[in-house]
């Protein structure tokens, strides 16, 4: 079987080794426009920080270490064109300018995202920068050592990460944010309140509730105008999320309307022998039960997976995902699953929220600490659809524990007498994850 991969993200680097794996006589040609693979992008801001115990480590393959494995890797090439009904492939060497048209049996799309940048005067700035490739990466941490201000847009993770991290290697930071709140897509108000106060706390302008009108350079840096007011900073980083970089397979495949490729629960697009993962593709979402587009890291490396075992036939299916993911700042661990009670309103769902805060271990032990809980579930039906964590304490793996019970359809009823281990050191006689289950269910009885 001859098989293209366009692209070297998670996903594509997964799909070509689990082909590889499943079919070791596989002549596998992975196409990709840069000089790296596998760039761990969520290591940024934490780079940035100095968190980082070598760069080279953000790195979890290398187009060297895929070729050993078997895999054709074509570095620094370019598709120019692919036609997926005939499973033709155009790509050119974008080193010496050489083009070359090839013909496979199966077509893999990982071609990932782009940066979403909306048509703002001033965006195309030299002053205003990305945070999403090895290039971005190394370009911010060269420019921000020598800055003193930077204003960042967008308060999701990415722009709450790296706000949190330049602030904390004193620069003056602004954060700009068309939400009224930190992390809104992310987290209940009772959550964000906190990381609000720590910004302030640390130093950081949050000018929340406002949207960016353009970008003006200035002769020491830039402005950042929105509909409420004027920022400067040196320069401006966007954080304003991602896109399907899916422009190429328009009108050949069956697509959302913003570019994702609609997949079948083994992976394979509306064309027979066309296969799609990652940023590029869509996702079973369980919460609500429907195809939606969701880029993270965990989706990709899962459904590149999927592409190697379904490449020959259709043997595993994709469970879905709950968008389970994470985040620490100023000392502060959160962690959540699904969706809030806001972003389920916004899916159609009429749902409700328990919320608790205990401490996560007795109080007869020396050290203790808060826990704040949350868990959603659709009314009526009492089904989990989402949960989140916060500490100064690890609780991440309670995001997991919920992930995995809306995957299986749970209610909170289930969940709260489900069994739990007690033991002084970690936990209460009762849990904190049964806790808020059972407020759950009190809620509604």
């Amino acid at each position: 079987m001859k098989v293209a991969v366009i692209g070297a993200t998670h996903a594509g680097v997964f799909a070509a080794k689990q082909i590889k794996a499943e079919l070791a006589d596989a002549s596998i040609d992975v196409f990709e426009r840069k000089d790296t693979v596998s760039f761990l992008s969520c290591g940024i801001a934490l780079w940035l920080g100095d968190h980082v115990s070598s760069p080279d480590k953000m790195f979890y393959e290398s187009p060297e270490s895929l070729t050993a494995q078997g895999i054709n890797m074509h570095m620094k090439t370019e598709v120019t064109k692919a036609d997926l009904a005939k499973k033709e492939v155009h790509s050119q060497d974008l080193t010496t300018g050489e083009s070359t048209v090839a013909s496979y049996d199966k077509i893999v799309i990982t071609t990932g995202s782009k940066a979403i940048m909306p048509p703002i005067p001033g965006i195309d700035s030299d002053k205003v920068y990305l945070s999403k490739s090895w290039d971005d990466a190394k370009t911010l941490k060269e420019v921000t050592a020598g800055t003193k201000r930077v204003v960042v847009i967008g308060a999701g993770y990415i722009g709450a990460e790296l706000a949190e991290q330049l602030s904390l290697n004193g620069q003056k930071v602004t954060l700009i944010d068309g939400f009224d709140r930190v992390l809104a897509k992310n987290t209940a108000p009772e959550f964000s309140a906190i990381f609000e106060q720590e910004y302030r706390d640390h130093g950081v302008n949050l000018a929340l509730g406002q949207m960016v009108q353009g970008f003006k350079e200035t002769a020491d840096g830039i402005q950042v105008e929105t509909d409420q007011g004027t920022y400067e900073g040196d320069i401006a980083i966007l954080g304003l999320g991602f896109k399907p970089a899916t422009d190429l397979f328009t009108g050949q495949v069956d697509m959302l309307p913003n570019g994702a490729i609609e997949v079948n629960p083994y992976m394979e697009s509306s064309v027979p022998g066309v296969f799609a993962a990652g940023d590029a593709a869509t996702v079973f979402y369980n919460p609500t039960q429907k195809q939606d587009y969701i880029p993270l890291a965990t989706n990709a490396v899962r459904q590149g997976l999927l592409v190697g075992k379904n490449i020959e036939e259709a043997k595993v299916a994709y469970p879905g995902t709950q968008a389970t993911s994470a985040v620490e700042l100023y000392d502060w661990a959160f962690a959540g699953t699904g969706l809030t009670k806001e972003g389920a309103a916004a899916k159609g769902i009429e749902a409700e929220t328990a919320i608790i805060e205990e401490d996560y271990r007795p109080d007869f032990m020396l050290t203790t600490t808060k826990v704040k809980a949350a868990l959603t579930y659709e009314k009526g039906t009492k089904r989990i659809i989402g949960g989140a964590f916060m500490a100064k304490h690890d609780i991440s793996q309670a995001a997991n524990a919920v992930s995995l019970a809306i995957e299986n359809k749970m209610t909170v009823d289930q969940l709260a007498l489900s069994d739990f281990f007690f033991q002084p050191n970690f936990s209460q006689p009762i849990n904190y994850l049964s806790s808020v289950a059972m407020a759950a269910a009190a809620q509604e009885s």
